[in-house]
């Protein structure tokens, strides 16, 4: 099986969509077992991720540890999503696990047991760890967390919840309440919880899942920190006395910050892994997080960001306002239909104008009902559809471009910027 016959095979299990329940999933996991008795950081939450995931990723491979990280979705390549050491895996070694596995999925599809394509890559990510002999994983959830295909995780070395939002409310809940119940279902019996500073309503959901599962709760906003200095080059901070740098952009990659370090605090007390200041301070400036506010051009200045939900789009709006608050903005703007979208007021001065686009994916909202929603938001809006198209007259205005919206139009159109 060559590798692009492994990505046809895997997305052509896409056709199941995304469907919530361990039950189908537990059976694939039952012929590989062996992979779930690995070392996991189990990572749910609503918004900042991809980045904690990105910063304990850097931080415990500065620290020695081989790393495994399994995170969605991808912004440009497809082998994002299973990285050892913050690599992407070879295409042969994804080749030949979907090669092994193959069978399996066709025996239990046979049984009348449908795998989704998110449900087979969990298992295909863990069983690579497993093979390339991780010594730790940072696993990000899909969608939720209690009825996600990653929560067969048995006993994570800590369960690390990041800021709870309003998203995929058709699943999750329409109450703040309801997503931090689904979220806080990666909390296992007598392990360790971190969570980032959260609203009242969904601190006081974890805290009493953690107080009924015996769990031991480290609390981000309990580390302390001093800001020296916020600017385009990222946030420079003292952590114990040692001055630092994280060179992701935003005052939200603060929360994401204090939420990595209280999980490297957990690991070092609780499970007395050795990670120093040192390698704290090493790994922070080796992050990179593709499309989260990510300068690609200085001249213009072009920004992208996959902010695709109201606390996103706050966070996205802040850095907009703090960073670049003089001269003519060009907003670049697509979304997904299941997004809520009643945030986008938040936008509302920040640009001279914006051009709204389409995204090559069947949950895209079209562009003739996003203008709407966007009425009154800018002096001017238009549409234009392609989004290679919509980025070069964005561009031709002379004045500093954003991109927001979405991961998917960030993969979509981030090659074709750097290329440019």
């Amino acid at each position: 099986m060559t590798y692009e016959d492994a990505l046809r095979y895997i997305h052509s299990l896409d056709k199941f969509g995304s469907r919530p329940g361990l039950d189908r999933v537990k059976k694939l996991f039952q012929m590989v077992p062996e992979v779930l008795g690995q070392s996991f950081i189990h990572v749910a939450g609503t918004n900042g991720k991809g980045s904690v995931c990105t910063m304990l990723s850097a931080v415990l491979e500065e620290a020695g540890y081989k790393v495994g990280l399994f995170t969605s979705p991808y912004v440009v390549d497809f082998r994002e999503r299973i990285q050892i050491n913050n690599v992407m895996i070879g295409k042969e070694t994804l080749a030949e696990a979907v090669s092994r596995f193959q069978p399996m999925i066709e025996k239990l599809n046979a049984e009348g047991v449908i795998i989704t394509e998110f449900e087979f890559l969990t298992v295909l990510g863990f069983y690579i760890f497993k093979q390339q002999k991780c010594d730790i994983i940072v696993c990000e959830v899909g969608m939720g967390g209690l009825l996600d295909s990653t929560n067969l995780i048995p006993y994570p070395l800590c369960s690390v919840i990041t800021r709870i939002d309003l998203d995929h409310t058709a699943i999750l809940g329409d109450t703040v309440e309801a997503v931090a119940f689904q979220k806080a279902g990666i909390i296992k019996s007598y392990g360790t919880t971190v969570t980032a500073t959260q609203r009242p309503e969904a601190f006081a959901v974890i805290e009493k899942k953690a107080r009924e599962e015996h769990n031991t709760l480290y609390r981000a906003e309990d580390v302390r920190i001093t800001i020296t200095d916020m600017g385009a080059d990222g946030t420079r901070f003292i952590y114990r006395d040692r001055e630092m740098l994280l060179p992701l952009l935003g005052a939200h990659q603060v929360d994401n910050l204090r939420c990595v370090l209280a999980a490297i605090e957990a690991l070092q007390k609780e499970h007395h892994r050795e990670i120093t200041l040192e390698n704290i301070c090493e790994g922070l400036i080796k992050t990179k997080h593709p499309a989260r506010f990510e300068k690609l051009s200085e001249n213009p200045v072009v920004i992208l960001d996959g902010a695709h939900n109201p606390n996103g789009l706050e966070a996205f709006a802040q850095a907009v306002r703090s960073y670049y608050p003089n001269g003519d903005k060009t907003l670049m703007i697509g979304i997904l239909a299941d997004k809520d979208s009643t945030s986008l007021y938040l936008l509302n001065g920040l640009f001279k104008r914006i051009i709204v686009t389409d995204i090559d994916n069947p949950r895209a909202l079209p562009a003739e009902d996003l203008v709407k929603r966007l009425d009154g938001i800018a002096e001017s809006i238009e549409i234009v559809h392609r989004p290679q198209d919509a980025f070069d007259k964005a561009k031709s205005y002379g004045d500093a471009v954003f991109i927001c919206g979405s991961l998917y139009l960030a993969g979509e159109i981030r090659p074709y910027i750097l290329e440019k």
